[in-house]
């Protein structure tokens, strides 16, 4: 079980964490600022997280689950988890980009299905996992955000469409990490950075709205 460091933390499986924080040995906070320190550490080596959002806003986003929790409220397994959707799926408040730059400022209204049920179920918006323009190409680059690198080589490429999305679970920056697929955008970039994509049938995650057509 985590002792309150920051490794014993963002090491923790999401099953194993999704424990820890709803027995309470852990805090969302605690949760929130190991995830940000190893982001900070890390991720400008990678480049696979982008548009991070404010860190005291998602502390205090923290706390609020914290809160919940001390009285009773449980949103779902993701309680507290910080989560960064892929920049192909709209998030309501933060921009989506597409990794094109006709998108980059981008601010949706609304959020994709699987975001708004990622949120549902408890998740805090870090900010977004990097994707080659319309979520195109096996490796991913675009203009708006730069090259993401392999978690463990960064003279090699991280795959694609969902690199930033295995680089930032491979390398603990994420507990747990959404992508899509529609010729091997989870699963090429999972087999590059030595972590598991499951790409389920189609249609048993719905889409919405219409732009991720495009992955």
């Amino acid at each position: 079980m985590p002792n309150g460091k920051a490794n014993d933390i963002v090491e923790l499986s999401a099953v194993d964490l999704a424990t820890a924080i709803h027995s309470r040995q852990v805090s969302c906070r605690e949760v929130m600022r190991a995830y940000l320190a190893q982001i900070d550490r890390l991720n400008p080596q990678v480049n696979a997280i982008v548009s991070l959002q404010d860190p005291e806003q998602l502390l205090k986003q923290a706390d609020e689950r914290d809160r919940q929790l001390a009285t009773g409220i449980c949103l779902g397994w993701m309680h507290g988890f910080p989560q960064a959707p892929k920049d192909l799926a709209n998030t309501a408040g933060i921009v989506t980009t597409l990794g094109s730059p006709i998108l980059k400022n981008n601010v949706p209204t609304s959020d994709a299905i699987i975001v708004e049920r990622a949120r549902r179920s408890g998740a805090i918006l870090i900010g977004k996992t990097n994707t080659p323009e319309f979520g195109l190409g096996s490796h991913t680059f675009n203009t708006v955000f730069g090259t993401t690198l392999n978690a463990y080589d960064q003279s090699k490429t991280a795959g694609g469409s969902s690199g930033g999305a295995a680089v930032a679970l491979a390398l603990n920056m994420l507990p747990v990490a959404d992508g899509s697929d529609m010729m091997g955008s989870l699963r090429n970039p999972a087999g590059y950075n030595n972590v598991f994509g499951f790409r389920p049938s189609f249609g048993r995650v719905p889409l919405g709205p219409a732009v991720e057509v495009f992955v």
